[in-house]
């Protein structure tokens, strides 16, 4: 599970609520259903509307993304590559067949099989970066539907707002009424504004970024089969594929050293 994630969700909902408490205010004042139905309820009218129902599918699957990281480590991969091309020295590109069952990624098996079945590295390389760039296109659409939430969220808290304030003006003969109805109204624009900032838009912005993670992992992947195709050195294919780690793992493999 990506802590990061959770943690962030935790320090910013509570900062606001101990906040509120601290201010003098009740935790019970800013609890209103009704406005939470008004802005999460046309938050997400607005996206279904906005958005085709298979890109609504992505986001929701692709919430994954956010809450946890990959289980496969990219030195993990790199090592895993080295083996195969010291297997393809020894024993030929078709030996690594039976190695295809063994892989959980879809695109380096895919990867793979295209080098075990002859094709020319020119070609599995268009193949592959076909496959990933637009792979990597339809995920950054499904961020864009959370991007897009919190665009839509503080406007319809606004919207909430006004319609408390309708309600309360229908209601100027009982003045002792008026404060806790204009309070009330502008809980809704507390929920559409808090919900952009602290859950929408750093939804979008870490899907974002777990999604570019991913796709310099598959560039990882499409330089490395190739080198494996071609017959490279693996200790060398390896210390090419060490460009592509982040700093912390390259730092973290030479404390290992």
């Amino acid at each position: 599970m990506d802590i990061v994630t959770i943690l962030g969700l935790i320090v910013g909902f509570a900062a606001i609520l101990v906040g509120q408490v601290l201010e003098g205010g009740s935790i019970h004042s800013i609890i209103q259903v009704t406005a939470a139905l008004i802005v999460f309820g046309g938050t997400i009218g607005a996206v279904l509307i906005n958005y085709p129902l298979h890109t609504i599918m992505l986001a929701v699957k692709n919430l994954k993304k956010v809450l946890f990281n990959p289980k496969v480590q990219p030195r993990e991969l790199i090592k895993q590559i080295g083996e195969y091309a010291t297997i393809a020295r020894k024993e030929g590109l078709l030996a690594l067949e039976p190695k295809i069952k063994e892989i959980d990624d879809p695109f380096f098996a895919k990867g793979l099989q295209l080098i075990v079945d002859g094709t020319e590295p020119q070609a599995t390389k268009e193949i592959l970066e076909v496959d990933m760039a637009y792979a990597e296109e339809y995920d950054m659409t499904s961020a864009k539907v959370f991007e897009s939430a919190g665009g839509y969220a503080p406007t319809i808290g606004i919207l909430g707002a006004v319609l408390g304030l309708i309600h309360v003006m229908e209601n100027l003969a009982e003045p002792e009424k008026l404060g806790a109805g204009i309070a009330v109204a502008f809980v809704a624009t507390v929920y559409g504004v808090g919900s952009a900032n602290l859950l929408w838009l750093p939804i979008a912005g870490k899907m974002k970024q777990k999604i570019r993670e991913e796709t310099i992992i598959k560039e990882m992947l499409i330089e490395g089969l190739i080198g494996l195709s071609e017959g490279e050195n693996p200790k060398r294919l390896e210390e090419k594929l060490e460009g592509f780690l982040k700093a912390s793992e390259k730092e973290s493999k030479k404390a290992e050293q």
